[in-house]
């Protein structure tokens, strides 16, 4: 079985040779980043900033925006699904897996979300197990819907903005103080 720096080369060398799939598959990997489930079992965060690499690397500026917004639509409609179960199941969705392997994670969610409030989902975002439960939480909380949204799409846009402009950008920048090209 291959590991997941493994898995990530072959993604990554796979939206390389087939560019015309790279928004739909970056689109897939953000929204299991933020689904709270697949987050806790997959980290597809690497994935994400090799593709940014890559398209910095090699891309255009449409091709860049393309990626940004169907990593930030992603992680926005795996957010809001993560926000729909925690506000239908409530506190029954600690049990199921993978969840139930980490006890503490709601309620460490619970407890930053209360000291955060709105706040907690944009910060939650950028710290991996927190990313799974905040939105779980605010749906548990019954956070009101439109305040979460906000919030959400917000932080979306400016994680996979973070997740994808150092090696979009930075890469060929810093190479380039070096003489060297990609």
């Amino acid at each position: 079985m291959a590991d997941l720096p493994t898995y990530a080369d072959w993604v990554v060398n796979y939206v390389e040779q087939h560019r015309e799939l790279a928004s739909l598959i970056i689109f897939v990997l953000a929204f299991g980043e933020s689904l709270a489930f697949i987050s806790l079992v997959l980290p597809f965060w690497v994935m994400l900033v090799g593709i940014g690499t890559m398209i910095g690397a090699s891309g255009t500026t449409h091709e860049f925006i393309l990626v940004w917004v169907s990593a930030s639509l992603g992680a926005a409609f795996g957010d809001w699904l993560s926000y729909w179960l925690g506000k239908h199941f409530h506190t029954e969705i600690a049990q199921m897996w993978p969840l139930s392997r980490h006890p503490e994670l709601i309620p460490r969610g619970h407890e930053f979300f209360e000291r955060f409030g709105v706040w907690a989902i944009v910060i939650g975002r950028f710290f991996g197990p927190l990313r799974a439960a905040v939105p779980l939480v605010a749906g548990i909380v019954e956070m009101p819907m439109r305040q979460f949204q906000i919030a959400n799409f917000a932080s979306a846009f400016l994680w996979a903005g973070v997740l994808l402009t150092p090696g979009s950008i930075g890469l060929p920048w810093l190479l380039g103080l070096f003489g060297w090209h990609v």
